[in-house]
């Protein structure tokens, strides 16, 4: 079959990479060349730099807005600032959606929505991890817009319900990598993962020019800088470049399932399951006022450089984490004693809420270093609803149905300490010599309970001093190993081989698909 010239397709073929061209312009080499002196890259410079070489497939080039002349022959045409598509990462599929910056500044009057709808969708029916790269209102609102569109509109959020579904149905992860605000912000913290670049991204509800109306003149950083938000926990995490938010990103998603519909798969281990630290024997001191570094330890029992902190400066007494058990994910809850104890702060339960749903979202089995001397007690405690944020804490420990293992490294006392595990569920525990609970610390609880007698005594101090004496020689773990009321006290050099254990002997018990309650913002 002869096929004439005029039947060919070319002048539109040439037609479409001509706007592909102009698509890849972006806002024109002036606004190209700001974004850089500003220090930042461009949305399809983020992109490249965040998958796998030659990996991305866009989809929506085409879309934004053109002019024609007389003939109908397109004059300009300004690309939508919304970029997005399939891609890869370390060879698994992913989906991108990243704000362009350097078109009309990410405003609304540039945004065409229906880009943004579909990147969540994409990623929700296809059941592929999301990350957005946020920068500006994200499509959110501008006064512009009134004069755009020629009308006011009720507000709407668009893409919410796929925004707030894929948090039960995919990882999402989002970077914000400039001044974010309105709905840019709300999508930047509604995600399993974020992280704000120090010095280059703020993040507000309102930015600078309409805060000011209120009577307060602040710089962005005063305003929204992303010390203020990691230390607030509006986001897990500050870095100080865009590759090294790539990079964590990348590292983020290795420990998570594609979608809650699979598991997350192990990875070839090459740290020896057996292999027993002999540091960890003296790693507690044996005064229980003196404070050590957790963070060592569970650097120690993990496959070696496999734990991924998040959130580190938020909730400052607990230590949330990804690491890796002889290859399989696993999620680490830890104390921090340099913290209050240890103790349950209104910011730490909030911590731990969030932390607890996304291991249970995505079955991840939780491994749970202890030292919890109990809730923060105190005025401020009770002005910052304590009890209410550690109440919750407490309902999401029981609600994870994933396989959970603790360690009681220290203390363990009353209702926050309690919270070491489900205690409806199997115990699979292990204490170490260190271990000391109770429902009080006998330092903290001989004033209340022999008040009376020590009140009596002709000299109190030593009246007091006897009885703690007396109470200290009952204190001893074993004791409580006698009563079976805690099964197993181990050397601590023992405890990576038993956590290997717990990670190849739960590893068949996780379950994929869609959970009840799954992790929100």
């Amino acid at each position: 079959m002869t096929i004439g010239e005029n039947m060919t397709w070319q002048p539109e073929i040439d037609e479409l990479k001509t706007r592909e061209t102009l698509a890849h312009e972006m806002g024109g080499p002036d606004k190209v060349q700001r974004q850089h002196d500003n220090g930042k890259l461009t949305v399809r410079e983020r992109i490249a730099g965040l998958l796998d070489t030659g990996s991305f497939h866009e989809i929506g080039a085409l879309a934004g807005k053109a002019s024609y002349d007389e003939s109908g022959q397109l004059v300009q045409f300004m690309p939508a600032n919304f970029v997005f598509g399939r891609g890869r990462i370390d060879g698994r599929p992913v989906v991108v959606g990243g704000d362009d910056f350097t078109v009309r500044g990410g405003a609304a009057d540039a945004a065409i929505r229906g880009k943004q709808v579909m990147s969540e969708q994409m990623a929700n029916e296809l059941r592929l991890p999301l990350v957005r790269l946020v920068d500006g209102t994200g499509g959110g609102g501008s006064v512009k817009s009134i004069e755009t569109e020629g009308r006011t509109y009720v507000p709407a959020n668009p893409a919410w319900d796929w925004v707030v579904d894929n948090l039960g149905t995919v990882p999402v992860v989002a970077l914000g990598l400039g001044s974010v605000a309105g709905l840019g912000a709300a999508r930047l913290v509604s995600a399993h993962y974020s992280l704000m670049v120090q010095g280059s991204s703020q993040m507000f509800i309102a930015g600078p020019p309409v805060v000011a109306r209120t009577g307060l003149n602040l710089t962005k950083e005063e305003l929204g800088g992303a010390e203020i938000h990691a230390k607030a926990g509006a986001i897990d995490d500050v870095v100080e470049s865009e590759a090294e938010a790539f990079a964590r990103a990348r590292r983020f998603l290795s420990y998570l399932p594609t979608s809650v519909f699979e598991l997350a798969p192990r990875r070839p281990a090459s740290d020896d399951p057996n292999r027993r630290e002999e540091a960890l024997i003296e790693a507690v001191p044996h005064d229980r006022r003196k404070v050590y570094n957790m963070r060592k330890i569970v650097q120690a029992v993990t496959d070696r450089e496999s734990f991924f902190e998040i959130g580190r400066r938020f909730g400052g007494a607990a230590i949330t984490g990804l690491a890796r058990l002889d290859g399989w994910p696993v999620a680490v809850l830890a104390s921090d004693p340099y913290y209050y104890g240890g103790g349950w702060t209104a910011d730490a339960a909030q911590k731990i809420t969030r932390f607890v749903d996304l291991a249970h979202t995505f079955h991840l089995p939780v491994v749970h270093f202890v030292d919890i001397p109990g809730f923060l007690i105190g005025p401020e405690a009770e002005r910052a609803g304590t009890i209410r944020h550690g109440a919750r804490a407490l309902a999401a420990l029981y609600q994870a149905k994933v396989p959970w293992c603790s360690i009681l490294v220290r203390k363990s006392f009353g209702v926050a300490g309690a919270g070491h595990a489900n205690q409806a569920r199997l115990h699979y525990r292990y204490a170490w010599p260190s271990g000391d609970w109770g429902s009080l610390p006998v330092e903290g609880g001989v004033e209340a309970a022999y008040r009376a007698e020590i009140a009596a005594a002709a000299d109190p101090a030593k009246r007091r001093a006897e009885i703690e004496e007396r109470l200290n020689t009952l204190r001893s773990p074993f004791r409580t190993a006698e009563a079976f009321l805690v099964e197993e006290i181990i050397d601590p050099r023992d405890t990576r081989p038993l956590l290997c254990e717990f990670a190849n002997l739960t590893a068949p018990l996780r379950a994929a698909g869609p959970v009840t309650m799954p992790m929100r913002p």
